[in-house]
């Protein structure tokens, strides 16, 4: 029993002394809202339709739809897919990394946020191009979501540059944001940072009035509205916080309201650990199929132009869908992807 302890104790101290992947800053979540009232959990998302991507293909982040009804999606292994009314999936390319973040431009371009490649374009005719992977020098780093103004601008997230995509773990751990939310003009060519220091900057979406975008800070469970005219044209202030749980993509509806995904209800232990560096530190050292990974739970909701969540739907086992990264409006329903699913889900709204 003695040796045993003295063993146990020598492997603590040999993971002590190990040198920590990250350099964690204590951070204090908020509280988060109540789940009740609007968003009382319920099974709404059980009646999600799913359509299934080809056999291997998994991780259908986000969905876009063009003027003929055809589903885009991109996968885990780089290929953007699409399916026509009454017609399979069919490969047009691959970028190479991993596509994200998906928007059709007015000349019917799909525009791609790669997690490792950086903003690319993907013509009618399947040309590929990269728009901007640079940014004063330096490489971006985990480019995520993107929509497109009514000028043509393109606002993208740039989620961290500490942490590669496969290492989205140890930024949550660090909490010291490097996450940025760019403008890109294609017609010239400029870039222009308009938010840095952001939690894992993802989810973007232009109000329907073009006055602000959003962009959704995944952990620190809150989006950030950035003012693009009028008297507070440049800067920042917060559009929703407290959210229960990881915010993921977030679009513009008809409307004019949002619809969000979270990927994940919040975790206890993480937020029970954010004000404790030392405690992060250590755990970044366990190998990734040891951390600590929350339940499948699906979960989406919808806030009015001003920020209040006015419905939420849920899925709470992940019957049907869970994991949830997008929320895709159109008109005949909500289109959902998944960060490792191996369908796109559909939701009659």
């Amino acid at each position: 029993m003695f040796k045993a302890v003295i063993l146990l104790a020598i492997i603590i101290a040999g993971v002590i002394a190990y040198p920590s992947p990250i350099d964690s800053a204590a951070f204090q979540p908020s509280r988060p809202l109540a789940m009740n009232g609007v968003l009382a959990p319920n099974d709404a998302l059980q009646a999600t339709e799913l359509n299934h991507l080809p056999p291997a293909a998994r991780g259908g982040e986000d969905v876009a739809i063009d003027r003929l009804k055809c589903i885009y999606t991109g996968t885990s292994n780089g290929d953007i897919l699409r399916k026509c009314p009454y017609s399979a999936w069919e490969t047009l390319a691959n970028t190479g990394g991993r596509p994200l973040g998906l928007a059709f431009d007015e000349h019917a371009n799909l525009i791609i946020a790669d997690g490792q490649r950086g903003l690319l374009k993907l013509s009618p005719g399947h040309t590929l191009e990269t728009l901007v992977d640079s940014y004063q020098g330096q490489r971006l780093g985990v480019v995520d979501d993107v929509d497109i103004g009514a000028d043509g601008t393109l606002y993208f997230s740039d989620a961290s540059t500490r942490f590669a995509l496969k290492d989205y773990v140890l930024d949550a751990l660090e909490a010291r944001p490097s996450g940025r939310l760019f403008a890109y003009q294609p017609d010239t060519g400029k870039l222009t940072l308009l938010a840095d220091e952001l939690f894992f900057a993802n989810g973007v979406a232009v109000a329907a009035d073009q006055s602000f975008v959003l962009v959704n800070e995944t952990y620190a469970y809150r989006t950030t509205r950035v003012w693009l005219s009028g008297d507070k044209a440049g800067q920042r202030d917060l559009f929703i916080s407290k959210l229960p749980g990881l915010p993921d993509g977030i679009a513009r509806d008809a409307d004019g309201s949002f619809w969000m995904a979270l990927y994940a209800p919040r975790s206890e232990l993480l937020d029970k650990l954010h004000p404790i560096p030392f405690a992060k530190n250590q755990l970044a050292k366990l190998p990734p199929q040891l951390a600590p990974v929350p339940a499948p739970y699906g979960f989406v909701v919808q806030l009015d132009a001003t920020g209040n969540i006015i419905h939420s739907l849920h899925d709470q086992a992940a019957v049907a869908i869970g994991e949830i990264t997008s929320v895709q409006p159109e008109s005949d329903g909500l289109y959902l992807g998944t960060l490792h699913g191996p369908s796109i889900g559909k939701l009659a709204w």
